[in-house]
């Protein structure tokens, strides 16, 4: 027998969760967030967590702290009285109607609609210095596009780690912002494609530092200078820069699905109808960076987490008969 059950459960914790939580409580669903236990290097509330100011977030013309807007976003949904569980789900059976979640408190949760909004985890390099300042606001990011344009980065020398489309777009778009930008690649050519490589080799603010890896990110406070190595010969250097944007990919949260929805050759979860959040099984629905593997925005993710409560409302009316009690209630 289920601990208890639901008819609508958002698992993840993030702009696409919560959003989905407000609209599903304001349309009187009772929705269950499970928002995550959290780990090292993601916690509940989502990758906003390790942002220190959001510029670009509308409705905030001063700006506002990632774990603000999360606790906002958070309350706004509790105030409609949608009920929270800090766990993780580590098992779903989606085929099943109900769908069955299990979660790492050892429950377990009938759920009428699932939406699946965990997320995606920035890659980070590992080493040291890099974790404590990306958690304090120190000038560590995986986000050019969120925090390249904040007041800090503004005419400082930059870097960028990476080799891919995405280090190539955080480096040519920092130059909007930087005196200079370093982009380090471990490799002695890039694995982005051509047109993408030329721009950034073009850009005339940009410096490649090829063959090399950054082994720590010095400063007590906010980033001052990376530790250096040459991939070839060993040899260390150091480089002071005054931000550091790691741009080496992001693995969206999908393993507790166990295959049951289908991704794309990335790891995202594949929508079968663009424009639309729900999948191939009748009842499970996907918001956010979890199939979002483009955009990557907090307002996108939003958007995506209205559409999933909005689609999951219109599936409990058309696809769920009334229970005993409804029934006998209209009678």
């Amino acid at each position: 027998m289920p601990d208890q059950s639901e008819r609508v459960v958002i698992i993840g914790s993030g702009p696409a969760g919560w959003t989905a939580a407000i609209y599903a409580a304001r349309a009187n669903l009772d929705p269950l967030v499970v928002e995550g236990a959290g780990s090292r290097t993601m916690i509940p509330g989502g990758q906003l967590m390790f942002t220190t100011d959001v510029e670009n977030y509308p409705g905030f013309p001063t700006g506002v702290t990632g774990p603000e807007m999360m606790t906002a976003f958070k309350q706004q949904a509790e105030r409609f009285g949608t009920r929270v569980i800090t766990e993780d789900v580590v098992e779903v059976e989606l085929s099943a109607q109900p769908k069955v979640l299990r979660t790492s408190g050892g429950r377990e949760i009938e759920a009428d609609t699932v939406i699946v909004a965990t997320g995606a985890n920035a890659r980070w390099l590992g080493i040291p210095g890099e974790e404590r300042l990306a958690r304090v606001g120190g000038g560590v990011s995986a986000c050019a596009v969120c925090d390249g344009a904040l007041p800090a980065f503004r005419d400082a020398r930059l870097a960028v780690v990476g080799g891919g489309d995405s280090a190539m777009e955080e480096a040519i778009y920092l130059t909007n912002f930087a005196a200079k930008v370093f982009l380090i690649h471990r490799r002695d050519e890039f694995r982005a494609s051509p047109i993408m490589a030329e721009r950034a080799l073009g850009n005339e603010k940009i410096e490649v530092l090829w063959n090399t890896v950054v082994t720590e990110v010095h400063g007590d406070d906010f980033v001052e200078k990376l530790a250096l190595e040459d991939t070839v010969t060993g040899a260390a250097s150091e480089l002071e820069v005054g931000g550091l944007f790691v741009a080496i990919g992001h693995e969206p949260n999908v393993g507790f699905l166990d295959g049951q929805l289908p991704l794309k050759e990335n790891g995202y979860v594949q929508l079968p109808n663009p424009g639309r959040m729900a999948t191939d099984i009748s009842g499970v629905f996907v918001a956010g960076d979890v199939t979002d593997d483009f955009y990557r925005q907090a307002i996108t993710a939003a958007g995506m987490g209205c559409q999933a409560a909005l689609e999951a409302e219109r599936w409990i009316a058309l696809e769920l008969k009334p229970s005993p009690v409804e029934s006998a209630a209209g009678d």
